[in-house]
């Protein structure tokens, strides 16, 4: 493995029964850096997770996390890893520092005070340190949930969908941090639904039905999708609204406010399907820019129809 790689796995698989979840999955996370996981829900983003940090034993594959064998060094990765789950996992009747101070023991870090007392101020927790963690709201409980991680100092940080049900602002803030604390040299993986989450990320990976279908920086996967999208300015009658999104080369039609998203892989038949909506009084077409969103739905879209 690369000394400048902090993951490194090739061939990764895991089935539960004969159900294949994670299947011959490539992934490479350079130290420092900040890799996005995008993949519908039952895609196999957790599992793979679990996988790298060394909860669950591949069936096959092989690879290296921070210089250790993730079949038969699992031991050793824990110990470097922070993991924060979808869930909320600390203990609802203890206090911010109670709840440190729990979790500073299981690592054994010492001297106990010191290290809470540290992670506190870096995670700007210590002015609700003396607070229940069941009355936190869900941004507070999310940066609990981060300075537990963080508080040993790991080399690696997973990260499952962590700010699901956070506000923008304290969604905000959550990935300011992450940007620092990747400046710092800590390398970080995160599955996340949102977007604009993913833009923040300098490289993306996507995963459908256990198979990585893409990996690369935003602009490397919207450009490698071969979408072509054009905007329609006006108000569309349901009539032109069918009519657009069943004819052919038109594989997606999204509103976004007073105008529409179309989508297709075949810019000739594309420019032919909306050709009629030119001509139309109060209606403008014009080239646009493919989103992020729009690849999504192309690989979900597509990953369901193979799976079918």
């Amino acid at each position: 493995m690369s000394a400048s790689l902090a993951i490194d796995v090739r061939g990764l698989t895991k089935r539960f029964g004969k159900r294949v979840v994670v299947d011959d999955v490539d992934l490479a996370v350079a130290e420092g850096e900040i890799v996005g996981f995008l993949g519908p829900n039952g895609s196999g983003k957790t599992t793979t997770i679990r996988l790298i940090c060394g909860l669950l034993r591949p069936d096959a594959g092989e690879g290296s996390v921070l210089g250790l064998n993730v079949r038969t060094q699992s031991a050793a990765i824990k110990r470097q890893v922070g993991y924060m789950t979808q869930r909320f996992s600390f203990y609802e009747d203890l206090t911010i520092a109670e709840n440190l101070s729990f979790v500073a023991r299981l690592y054994g870090l010492k001297p106990v005070e010191e290290a809470v007392a540290k992670t506190l101020d870096g995670l700007g927790l210590s002015s609700r340190k003396d607070q229940l963690a069941g009355t936190l709201s869900g941004g507070w409980k999310q940066r609990l949930a981060l300075a537990a991680c963080i508080m040993h100092q790991p080399k690696l940080l997973l990260l499952d969908e962590p700010t699901a049900g956070v506000d923008p602002k304290a969604r905000r803030e959550f990935w300011d941090e992450i940007h620092r604390l990747a400046g710092e040299g800590l390398t970080v993986l995160v599955s996340t639904h949102y977007m604009d989450e993913a833009e923040r990320c300098h490289r993306i990976g996507y995963i459908a039905y256990g198979r990585m279908l893409a990996t690369g920086t935003v602009e490397e996967v919207v450009r490698g999708s071969g979408l072509v999208t054009y905007i329609v300015h006006g108000a569309l009658k349901p009539e032109q609204m069918r009519a657009l999104s069943a004819a052919e080369g038109v594989e997606q039609v999204a509103p976004f406010g007073a105008s529409l998203h179309v989508v297709g892989t075949d810019r000739e038949k594309l420019a032919a399907a909306l050709e009629p909506l030119r001509r139309e009084p109060g209606i403008r077409v014009e080239p646009g820019e493919t989103s992020l969103e729009d690849v999504f739905i192309k690989f979900m879209t597509g990953a369901q129809e193979r799976a079918a």
